[in-house]
């Protein structure tokens, strides 16, 4: 449980990102890259990543947040980033196949 001067919260989420038209594009290296990006902007935005499980078309992440968390805003920043940046370090054949598929999102709140 965290907490803050007055209240107690446990905000647990489950966040299911797909690759657009389920292309199998994300392979271990993409899906590392992909995990940094994740804890690197989710550290601006008060998330602890829990868990994370790839597959080839998509990525599973459990994480944590603060109520004033701004998903949304979050969410965006960390698709951006992590789209913008695997396009310049992953091969141009891989790169091009993600940016055509950038990854859909669906959040579940536990």
């Amino acid at each position: 449980m965290d907490r803050n001067q007055h209240s107690v919260y446990l905000l647990n989420y489950h966040l299911v990102m797909v690759v657009k038209y389920r292309r199998k594009v994300i392979n271990d290296e993409i899906s590392e890259y992909l995990k940094h990006r994740f804890v690197v902007v989710g550290q601006a935005y008060g998330i602890n990543l829990q868990e994370w499980n790839h597959d080839q078309d998509h990525v599973h992440v459990l994480f944590r947040a603060t109520p004033h968390t701004e998903m949304a805003k979050f969410l965006n920043a960390y698709k951006s980033s992590s789209s913008r940046m695997v396009q310049k370090t992953i091969s141009r054949n891989q790169a091009i196949s993600l940016e055509i598929s950038l990854l859909d999102t669906k959040l579940l709140l536990n």
